[in-house]
């Protein structure tokens, strides 16, 4: 019996905010989760085809939303939309290991009673898609339209055509390498640090609802990674306020805050460590011999200045895969990119659901 936490229409469609139980569940490390959870949003209408939407390192499964708490993609995903709810249904879950309802960190361990904290086990982007496989087989749901991600959910979207081809038509990859640069896990491991070196950190079992300063330091250094020097340089131009701060640390202060207060800090060092060890080649030769068991139609999108997912790499990455797509966006967003300007790539997203399937 699921615990109903959301169910609401919105301009005809249906959509639910609910709880999917796949009861134990093995990693690959071999460590066994029990009572694994999986929170969803599902909107739509009942019998259109699905389109799986997976979630970037601070995201969550309300992708969609409403127009009262828009989600994370309203601005491609909605009633008339470029994915447009009227024709598919939307689902996105939050992945295992999360902390906005999943099992994760913050979960009870059914062993101890406790919350697991840094107990919580090391795992993989490969875990994340074979714990979805297996809440999808709970909903009855045995065919994909598409697959859809940016970052680290356009790692979840390549692994999905990798370890499920059969079930899917269509994935769509943005911003997003077939493994992480040294220079991302360059990067993660700074913000790691800073976050394990904050005085409240208590290696991983500090009090819950504790603010760590150290998370809000690490969500800050991402900022500066997500976007380019040119965003920097043209929104903010050596501003100061009254108190004398500069308007770019004032803003960087303000994400790094919000962050810590929505963010557990186990959780995003446990999905960093599973975007440091993404890599399709992993057990399959070479990342361009993975690449030619792609049997989905593939679109691949890159943004312009994204210092983290390097758009040459994405590129040559497109051009091993046997149907595939790739379109560049020009922008100064970098790699945030994809979660804002929709209107300068999500018609290409449209445009690649309105092809017909190229296998099958």
């Amino acid at each position: 019996m699921l615990l109903i936490t959301d169910r609401s229409r919105e301009k005809g469609n249906l959509r639910i905010v609910d709880d999917i139980h796949i009861g134990s569940f093995q990693l690959e490390s071999g460590v066994i989760l029990k009572d694994v959870t999986l929170r969803y949003e599902l909107i739509g209408r009942a019998t259109a085809p699905v389109i799986l939407v997976c979630h970037a390192l601070t995201g969550d499964h309300q992708s969609v939303g409403t127009e009262e708490s828009p989600g994370w993609w309203r601005g491609l995903i909605g009633p008339g939309g470029y994915i447009d709810t009227e024709k598919y249904r939307i689902l996105t879950f939050n992945v295992l290991g999360g902390c906005n309802g999943s099992t994760g960190p913050l979960s009870i361990n059914p062993e101890t009673n406790q919350l697991y904290q840094a107990t919580f086990p090391f795992m993989t982007i490969r875990d994340m898609v074979h714990a979805q496989f297996q809440a999808l087989q709970k909903m009855n749901i045995n065919d994909l339209e598409a697959v859809i991600g940016g970052s680290l959910g356009g790692m979840q979207a390549m692994e999905w055509g990798l370890l499920y081809p059969d079930m899917i038509d269509k994935i769509m990859i943005l911003a997003a390498t077939p493994f992480l640069s040294d220079y991302g896990i360059a990067f993660n491991y700074i913000a790691e640090s800073i976050i394990k070196n904050d005085l409240q950190w208590n290696n991983g079992f500090y009090q819950k609802n504790t603010y760590l300063k150290g998370l809000e330091i690490a969500r800050m250094v991402g900022m500066v990674t997500y976007r380019s020097h040119r965003l920097f340089m043209t929104r903010f131009q050596r501003q100061k306020e009254l108190t004398n701060t500069f308007s770019v640390n004032t803003y960087l202060r303000y994400k790094g805050e919000t962050l810590a207060k929505r963010f557990d800090a186990n959780s995003y060092v446990r999905l960093l460590q599973a975007m440091n060890h993404h890599d399709i080649g992993r057990n399959r030769g070479h990342w361009k011999k993975a690449c030619k068991n792609f049997k989905s139609s593939v679109l691949v999108v890159s943004y312009d200045k994204d210092l983290i997912y390097d758009p040459l790499l994405v590129k040559k990455f497109s051009e091993n895969i046997p149907y595939s797509i790739y379109k560049h966006v020009k922008t100064d967003y970098g790699h945030d990119g994809f979660l804002t300007e929709f209107d300068k790539w999500a018609p290409f997203i449209s445009e690649f659901l309105a092809y017909q399937t190229i296998h099958r």
